[in-house]
């Protein structure tokens, strides 16, 4: 890298990526009938540039950014769930936010995960351009790999501005997905202690 280079880049104060986002989202302003000039939108590309930045920056994370260390022995054997995580992603399709509640529950064998971590790891695959279909399975064998339980459970219920904004403009539906994996698949009683407990309900 040239030293005439390296100045230009600490002048412009933004790293490489970031310049390209902004140029893209210039280059938008344009295409739609705007000005990029305007005082309102003067800030635009570069506030823009930094929001997909931050949506999209699970897909630089890996488990072991994630789990730091928070495994840990322990002879449980019973249901661990954490019902209504708020999640928050974008459609890859339209590039609109899908938003909701995660329900994630596993069966521990031996092994169990700090509570923080399960919220903490459906970001990570929350945070990439995505359909709702693959981030339920990501969440759910992003755990069986790493606790190696006899089951995993998770169900995400979500609402899709692609849905609310644009299309069939429906602003009530929701869409759910699940992912079940060793017990809780092959036992329609774990199955439906798992709904019973997303619902709310004592009973199965």
């Amino acid at each position: 890298m040239s030293s005439l280079t390296l100045l230009d880049e600490l002048e412009l104060g933004a790293p490489p990526a970031q310049r390209s986002l902004e140029e893209a989202v210039s280059g938008i302003l344009h295409a739609i009938g705007e000005d990029p000039n305007r005082e309102g939108l003067l800030k635009t590309p570069e506030r823009v540039a930094k929001s997909l930045a931050f949506l999209t920056s699970g897909a630089t994370k890996t488990m072991a950014d994630v789990l730091n260390g928070a495994v840990f022995t322990e002879d449980y054997d019973q249901m661990v769930l954490v019902k209504d995580i708020e999640f928050y992603s974008l459609c890859e399709h339209h590039m609109l936010p899908f938003h909701g509640k995660a329900h994630i529950a596993y069966l521990p064998a031996g092994r169990v995960v700090g509570l923080s971590k399960l919220p903490r790891l459906l970001e990570v695959y929350a945070r990439r351009l995505q359909v709702q279909e693959r981030l339920t399975q990501q969440v759910a064998w992003a755990i069986q790999g790493a606790l190696r339980p006899r089951g995993v459970a998770v169900m995400l219920e979500a609402a899709h501005f692609c849905m609310m904004m644009r299309g069939v403009e429906k602003q009530n539906s929701k869409t759910v997905t699940s992912a079940l994996l060793g017990e809780f698949r092959d036992s329609p009683a774990l199955r439906n202690e798992f709904l019973a407990a997303v619902r709310g309900s004592a009973s199965a």
